[in-house]
């Protein structure tokens, strides 16, 4: 049996909607045994889930009965890295807040209220065989292992980021201590170059320096990093946020290169489609 955990009690965040730059207010609250994370909004339960997944640009954005939520990664992936397997979302805009542009935030607030334990159990499952998902050159790939193990390599045409890689192994009994301090604390980040087309298309309109480091083809141009490969680390975020959605991670080594929201969306519904055991 998995084990499962939710808050011990609610608590509430607020700021700015990346893409739509609106004001938002988030609560989010304990919910019983086998619920999982869902949100409310708008009075639509949305299952965060990867049956009403529909990733798009720049953000993941879960959509249910004609009503969706987007950005969520960053606030799953909280949920996740700190064991939190039950949860209600409640809030008041279609867009989850960038804050900071990370996850600690999130993180930061599940600690201050605490997780209580629901079921005893494992955390992880096994998978049976390879699974992977591409598109071009960019890839993500589960190989059956003995423990959990990440790797993400990322590439830009910039001399601030280039070719990064990052391999993340936790022990599983410290994930969530592990998760706070080297994966929560990574912010989203952008080349200079590519906002005036991002905003173009109606994207990251609340996107600032202040939740976002961007850089040029040279430097970044609001230092300092708060690690020497924090997209590549960013990206790890997102993807972990990504593949929550399944309820559950594969005892595997998880690679993925020059991924996208939909290509982790594609790969966590893959990874659904899959054999598993709970052992």
């Amino acid at each position: 049996m998995l084990y499962q955990q939710t808050i011990a009690s609610p608590f509430s965040l607020s700021g700015i909607g990346l893409h739509s730059g609106e004001q938002v207010s988030v609560t989010v609250s304990p919910a019983p045994i086998d619920s999982g994370r869902y949100f409310i909004y708008n009075g639509t339960k949305i299952p965060a889930d990867t049956n009403v997944v529909s990733a798009s640009q720049l953000s993941t954005e879960l959509r249910h009965n004609g009503t969706g939520v987007r950005t969520v990664e960053h606030l799953l992936s909280a949920l996740f890295g700190m064991g939190i397997h039950n949860a209600c979302i409640e809030l008041d805009r279609p867009e989850l807040p960038i804050l900071d542009g990370s996850a600690m935030p999130w993180v930061e607030a599940i600690a201050q209220v605490g997780v209580k334990t629901q079921v005893e159990g494992d955390c992880l499952v096994s998978l049976a065989e390879p699974v992977t998902v591409w598109k071009g050159d960019g890839f993500v790939t589960a190989i059956p292992a003995d423990t959990l193990r990440f790797t993400y390599g990322i590439a830009f045409p910039t001399k601030a980021i280039g070719e990064q890689w990052f391999s993340w192994s936790p022990p599983i009994a410290e994930f969530s201590s592990k998760f706070a301090t080297e994966i929560a604390p990574a912010r989203t980040f952008t080349l200079a170059a590519y906002i005036d087309q991002a905003r173009a298309a109606g994207l990251i309109k609340g996107g600032s320096l202040e939740n976002a480091i961007v850089c040029d083809a040279d430097r970044w141009i609001n230092p300092p990093l708060r690690f020497e490969n924090e997209p590549c680390r960013h990206k790890l975020l997102d993807l972990i946020g990504d593949l929550s959605l399944l309820g559950f991670l594969p005892r595997a080594h998880i690679l993925a290169y020059k991924a996208s929201h939909n290509l982790h969306a594609e790969f966590a519904i893959a990874l659904a489609t899959k054999q598993v055991s709970r052992s």
